[in-house]
């Protein structure tokens, strides 16, 4: 390992940290940046595309050592904004081409993006900054992750830059590792791309941030398996109870009858999913959609007490 000491003596030990990093030892840092993007690929896509009209693909195309200055885009027309941490002011910088900014509007506003889209030669609209600091957002937050492990990135970001506030903006020297993700529909390809510290990225994916296995308790298990967990999707149903009737009345129901509602009925929904009650609710209407507000937490003791004591 290079110390600073040493590059601060040494002009060529300066030279030797500005080719291998600040740890001298980039396959560590490298291997440590691609399994952190790799890991967050499918949640930045599933969060991105449930926002976009059109979905689109997105792909980790290089990892490499750089210089943390050299995250600022020389293309004022891109977007960039810096990210802060606890453990840093400007722990990750994400900054997309016009080319991706381009992709994702047309995606978002239900645009063809499977036709060539027109270059933005110009500099980006607020709209367009809007959409690129949307899109920052959903990176950022898979990229974080949590437990023990997390960044903890602050958020929201701040709204992306562009044009002259890009050109001025001045970021600090140091090793860093970039990540260039690929955004593509079938006839169009931007680049979206990632810039982190390596002292930020070690200290939370590197050796110091990541316990032996020998020395992981049931808990960070249970925490890692608790995220992934609340991760799935599942299906919620609202339903009415619309009546009490016997057997002999359900018997004689026919085609066409019309069955009246409880009084109480409407509020009185109950929140399920697969086949357990969640929660009790009230049924209404905002403008043309349907709704359901919840009430409280739905009591199984509650309710069959009620079921046993009616009225």
């Amino acid at each position: 390992m290079v110390s600073a000491a040493s590059r601060a003596e040494t002009p060529s030990s300066f030279i030797v940290e500005r080719l291998v990093g600040d740890t001298g030892e980039p396959g560590r840092v490298i291997g440590a940046a691609r399994a952190l993007a790799e890991r967050s690929l499918s949640t930045i896509m599933e969060g991105l595309n449930a926002k976009l009209a059109s979905p689109l693909d997105l792909e980790i195309d290089t990892v490499e050592l750089v210089r943390f200055a050299k995250a600022r885009p020389s293309d004022a027309r891109h977007a960039m904004t810096v990210a802060a941490s606890a453990s840093s002011p400007d722990a990750l910088i994400l900054s997309a081409n016009p080319a991706a900014i381009t992709l994702l509007v047309h995606a978002l506003f239900g645009g063809d993006v499977d036709e060539t889209l027109p270059a933005i030669d110009r500099d980006l609209s607020p709209t367009e900054t809007e959409i690129a600091t949307m899109v920052f957002e959903e990176i950022a937050r898979a990229i974080n992750g949590s437990g023990p492990r997390a960044f903890e990135f602050r958020l929201p970001l701040p709204h992306a830059i562009t044009g002259t506030d890009l050109r001025r903006h001045i970021l600090r020297d140091g090793p860093a590792v970039r990540v260039v993700f690929s955004i593509s529909s079938a006839a169009n390809l931007g680049t979206i791309v990632l810039t982190m510290p390596e002292r930020v990225l070690l200290k939370h994916r590197g050796e110091a941030g990541v316990p032996s296995t020998a020395a992981e308790t049931e808990q960070d298990w249970q925490e890692r398996f608790g995220e992934e967990v609340m991760r799935s999707s599942v299906n919620l149903e609202a339903t009415l109870q619309l009546a009490r009737m016997t057997l002999g009345e359900i018997a004689h129901l026919r085609e066409g009858q019309v069955i009246e509602l409880d009084d109480m009925a409407q509020t009185q929904a109950r929140l399920s999913s697969r086949n357990k009650t969640l929660f009790m609710c009230e049924f209404g209407k905002l403008g043309q959609n349907y709704t359901v507000r919840i009430r409280h937490p739905f009591d199984a003791g509650q309710d069959l007490m009620e079921t046993l004591l009616p009225g």
